[in-house]
């Protein structure tokens, strides 16, 4: 459990700089400037624990895993970004923009949610072989 925790903390961390990159480049900054922080790794980590969903939900239809997924990951950075703020009075990710709820949750990041929570589905399957 303890190495799956390390794998998709990295996994998490890595595709964040990739995505946080990419927005540089959209943005016309051809630095490709990304960023992350430590308390993303610990929230990525903690996907170790959406495993047994997977197992129940594996032989669905995938629109409605993807879907599924995207509750959920709305519901984790809702939930880790109230509890970061309690604790810490801050949380690592601000979302602006007309599809944002108290920036937390930015809902038109729906399809690369759905693509993420389809990715990790391959990911628990690698693992688990």
């Amino acid at each position: 459990m303890v190495k799956r925790f390390f794998v998709y903390g990295l996994l998490g961390w890595g595709i964040e700089v990739f995505w946080t990159g990419l927005g540089s480049l959209m943005r016309g900054d051809l630095r490709l400037v990304s960023f992350t922080n430590l308390w993303m790794f610990l929230i990525y980590g903690c996907a170790v624990f959406l495993e047994p969903i997977h197992d129940i939900i594996r032989n669905w239809r995938w629109p409605l895993r993807g879907l599924i997924w995207v509750i959920i990951i709305w519901g984790i950075e809702y939930t880790s970004g109230i509890i970061l703020k309690s604790l810490l009075g801050t949380y690592p990710w601000f979302y602006t923009g007309r599809f944002v709820y108290e920036g937390l949750v930015k809902f038109d990041y729906a399809p690369a949610w759905f693509v993420a929570g389809l990715l990790f589905e391959r990911v628990h399957a690698t693992l688990d072989s």
